[in-house]
């Protein structure tokens, strides 16, 4: 592009989820003239992809940091961030790099997390741009703005709502409206002890929905004001008119720059990819090799993928429930369960390695499990290699919590998915996976917020979505758009906002 090289800094948001996306975000900026600076706490430097280390314009600053256990009544409602001690710690160490760094030059601008929205104030006290970057897709931000527009408070169980301005597919139903986090009545969290910290609202009964109660304001609109431009983890082929609706509710840029998937993605299209190359190796029970090799030994679209990521997931008696599930449906599975699954609260890689190691205790255990389904099952204790099992072409669904990156991998790989949403955005992407893309359905009984999810639920599921000819190619053309790599229309967004702010 010409001209001296900029100066980009980057701040994610804590957990995988932020992490990759921001840090393959930083490669892409980097490729227009630019270094990237990832700043991230000392405590997460572990869970970086060690090829960002190596990258000639890419520049990771550690900021000194303690997080913080999160107060007790925390686990009744979304996780919060850690503490205000550590916003603090982390807020000062921000503020002395900058100085430091910075003391006769500003960089071009800042991408920020929109979950670091309470850092906002530091990059304008020193002048610098602000983008505002959303690790989701376009599907939750704009029908939540929608519905707050559109004054949408609750509606009867028929018809659906239509919201001016989005596809038709995308009617909020009767279920959108009362639906809660799935956890909460398992957590016991009753009138009065949600905190408020996520992408979700309050009810009127001061709990915590999935999605913000429709029809409230919308935080995201909070987080972003002040901004120059928005990013967005997606694409046009994704979820063009959305974005197109954002742009032009937002009053300012907004720029689809996803999937943000790792680059060994993009350069094996088609063939199995290998997680190892570009995510950081965790403790598990199964090499990737040894995962790649199971697969090998089943039968074309035969296995069932069931993974809730890093952050989320069911409660301890839905899991017993989901074990019996596995053993009646006679399907080969690969089951993936986190350290601490099953238990409220955060996730323990918030905050740490020896919040991991504490997690593995009281997590979830399928005691006698594998003795029962004997080879047709590969249950992975800790860290999986996503990508290399949704790429592999014995796998034939996704039993999936529907976190965006998630979302996008299955996409990308031509897995239809099984849609069991926990929480927040993970509802919109769920519908945006079965109504508007038709590349999924979701697990039977999901609708009632305050109903466990049973095992004839799963079971019907499972059924239904291996057993789908036609979901399975949808879901196979749908992957076509990637098929020429990492999608023009992003490429194009990226170069865009660096000529916008230069």
């Amino acid at each position: 592009m010409g001209g001296a090289t900029k100066s980009i800094l980057i701040v994610p948001f804590f957990g995988q989820g932020h992490l990759f996306p921001c840090a393959e975000l930083c490669k892409h900026i980097s490729s227009y003239n630019c270094n990237s600076i990832f700043i991230i706490p000392s405590h997460l430097s572990s869970s970086i992809p060690s090829d960002l280390h190596h990258h000639p314009s890419i520049e990771v600053v550690r900021i000194e940091s303690s997080a913080e256990t999160p107060p007790p009544d925390a686990t009744h409602g979304d996780w919060p961030a850690p503490g205000p001690h550590h916003h603090h710690q982390l807020g000062q160490g921000i503020e002395s790099f900058l100085s430091r760094r910075f003391e006769n030059a500003q960089p071009a601008f800042v991408v920020m997390d929109v979950m670091m929205n309470w850092s906002k104030h530091i990059f304008k006290k020193a002048n610098i741009p602000i983008v505002s970057f959303f690790t989701s897709g376009a599907c939750a931000t704009a029908m939540e703005y929608a519905a707050w527009k559109a004054h949408v408070d609750d509606i009867g169980p028929d018809p659906a709502r239509m919201l001016p301005g989005l596809p038709e597919s995308m009617a909020l139903s009767y279920s959108d409206t009362r639906r809660r986090d799935r956890r909460r009545h398992e957590l016991g969290g009753g009138r009065g002890r949600g905190r408020g910290r996520g992408r979700g609202g309050k009810g009127s009964d001061g709990t915590n929905l999935g999605p913000p109660r429709l029809g409230q304001h919308t935080r995201w609109m909070d987080e972003t004001e002040g901004s120059t431009a928005l990013l967005i983890n997606t694409c046009d082929g994704l979820e063009s008119p959305l974005l197109k609706y954002l742009t032009v509710q937002a009053e300012m840029p907004v720029f689809g720059v996803g999937p943000l998937l790792p680059g060994t993605f993009w350069k094996s299209i088609g063939s199995v990819v290998h997680d190892r190359d570009s995510r950081p190796g965790r403790e598990t029970n199964y090499t990737e090799d040894e995962v790649i090799q199971w697969l090998d030994s089943k039968p074309g679209s035969s296995v069932i993928y069931v993974s809730f990521g890093s952050e989320v997931g069911p409660s301890m008696e839905e899991y017993d429930e989901l074990a019996e599930a596995l053993v009646a449906t006679e399907k080969s599975f690969v089951w993936v369960i986190q350290p601490g699954a099953g238990r409220p609260g955060p996730p323990a890689s918030l905050f740490g390695e020896r919040a991991m190691s504490d997690s593995k205790k009281g997590g979830y255990e399928p005691c006698g499990l594998e003795e029962r389904v004997g080879n047709r099952g590969l249950i992975i204790k800790g860290w999986a290699p996503q990508l290399s099992i949704l790429s592999h072409p014995s796998t034939g669904g996704f039993l999936s919590h529907c976190g965006w990156n998630s979302t996008m991998e299955a996409i990308a790989c031509g897995t239809p998915i099984l849609a069991w949403p926990i929480r927040g955005d993970q509802f919109y992407n769920a519908k945006l996976v079965v109504k508007y893309h038709h590349v999924g359905h979701m697990v039977p009984g999901i609708d009632d917020p305050l109903e466990m999810v049973k095992k004839i639920n799963i079971i019907q599921g499972i059924n239904l979505l291996m057993d789908d000819g036609e979901v399975h190619y949808r879901a196979t053309a749908l992957r076509g758009i990637f098929d020429g790599g990492y999608p023009s229309s992003s490429a194009a967004s990226i170069k865009a906002l660096v000529e916008l702010i230069s």
